[in-house]
């Protein structure tokens, strides 16, 4: 057992740049590519991915900062820092519990396969943290190891649900053919959207308003372009922030070099997968006729959309404004910040990308988010001291997006209330909404 959490450790720690070349290349010789072929795709990828954690990488350094200057200026003092998902993933994976998460997911996602209970073939391994981490507050409410590995089982099975019904909304929206995101931080918000976008369609006004980047951009011209737009977001943040001339426009420049670099790092990571996933089309064509199979993704490739990037960055004085009006919160938003594009990037396509529908649900979905990681504090602290985690000196840390998603409250809640009869009937009724959803498929065949 400890040859094989470290060796599973060792493959974690490639990171998401290394692992998915490895995984794509193999994928690709047995879906018979070229050797050669298949090493320049998985290639393509890694690096596609590199671009895109630089431009991550640069909207996070740069929003970061400004955020801090935003709390200093308006004395905001709340006692839960948000430590963000890079800290999240550490202490989801920092346990023996968490490095079983990738054998969970992988387990889980063969089984479902095999009896038809899900379309989506997920080789977004590194992701499998999202698990790891529910897993993770369920055994630090309960002391039960048994208990994680259930739950976290029960969470693989949610996110393939979820990720089978969101992706004709990838598709459409993204024009992202046959593939899916089981992520853990995008498929709380498309459940959310759902009601949302209904309630939206019947309030007089607000159903008959489209504001898309595409419709900004041609109403108002180069004002209306997406990264000048990117400059002006960032340009306004800087002045919330009283950044003296010098770094506000120097903050305006890096927003819009993410509007337009994003979308370009998108592109070259599409590049890449393009070959491997019009070869596994063809293989699953030709030995299973009729039968349709998504890829499962990092839904990295939609936070480029020009109306999720301006969503998003409307929504980061939002989100720290919300955390101080609400009262009962006790979460400071800071590492999450930069997070928000996943979190939102499937409300956005439920939205058909408007931007005033995405900011309106994205408000309500960050409003939710910092309830819900106010209560879940205690136990991702503990959780977070179990790993051996550095605290950083503060008493008390939280995650905006994970530890803030509705998963999270009702695994966590359950454990703490009901334990195994609460998670055990999440777990019926998703394998009954699973069961059910591939007798629809096999129906329409």
């Amino acid at each position: 057992m400890q040859v094989f959490q470290e060796v599973m450790q060792w493959f974690v720690d490639l990171g998401a740049s290394v692992m998915l070349p490895i995984i794509f290349f193999v994928f690709g010789l047995i879906l018979g590519i070229k050797p050669g072929k298949a090493f320049k795709s998985a290639l393509t990828i890694g690096i596609g991915f590199i671009g895109l954690n630089l431009v991550i990488g640069l909207l996070t350094n740069n929003l970061g900062p400004a955020a801090e200057a935003m709390v200093d200026n308006y004395n905001l003092s709340l006692q839960t820092i948000d430590v963000g998902w890079p800290a999240a993933s550490a202490i989801a994976y920092g346990t023996l519990l968490g490095s079983m998460a990738i054998i969970v997911g992988i387990l889980v996602n063969v089984i479902l396969l095999v009896f038809g209970l899900t379309r989506t073939l997920n080789v977004d391994i590194w992701n499998f943290w999202h698990i790891a981490f529910s897993g993770s507050i369920v055994y630090a409410a309960t002391a039960s190891f048994a208990l994680g590995v259930f739950t976290m089982i029960t969470h693989s099975m949610l996110l393939y649900f979820l990720a089978d019904k969101s992706a004709k909304y990838v598709e459409e929206y993204y024009q992202l053919p046959n593939m899916s995101f089981p992520h853990g931080a995008s498929t709380p918000g498309f459940l959310l959207a759902l009601p949302l976008n209904w309630v939206f369609d019947r309030i007089p006004g607000l159903n008959k308003i489209n504001i898309s980047a595409e419709s900004v951009q041609k109403r108002f011209g180069v004002f209306g372009d997406t990264t000048v737009l990117g400059f002006i977001i960032g340009v306004i943040i800087g002045l919330l922030a009283s950044y003296d001339m010098n770094n506000t426009l120097n903050l305006g420049v890096a927003t819009g070099a993410v509007m337009l670099l994003m979308p370009r790092m998108v592109s070259l990571l599409m590049e890449g997968l393009t070959p491997i996933s019009e070869a596994a089309s063809s293989w699953v064509q030709k030995r299973f006729p009729g039968k349709e199979l998504f890829i499962g993704m990092d839904s990295a490739l939609a936070v480029g959309q020009s109306s999720v990037l301006s969503a998003s960055l409307l929504l980061v004085p939002i989100a720290l404004l919300l955390a101080v009006i609400l009262p009962g919160n006790t979460v400071l938003p800071l590492g999450d910040l930069a997070t928000v594009p996943f979190m939102i990037c499937l409300m956005a396509a439920v939205f058909r990308g408007d931007i005033l529908r995405t900011v309106i649900g994205g408000a309500i979905y960050i409003a939710t988010a910092l309830y819900v990681a106010s209560w879940a504090a205690p136990l991702i602290t503990k959780s977070a001291i179990a790993s051996n985690f550095d605290l950083g000196g503060n008493s008390s840390i939280s995650v905006l997006s994970d530890g803030g998603a509705w998963t999270t409250i009702l695994f966590g809640g359950l454990a703490e209330n009901l334990a195994w009869l609460g998670i055990g009937f999440v777990f019926i009724v998703v394998l009954c909404a699973l069961i059910y959803q591939g007798k629809m498929q096999a129906r329409k065949k």
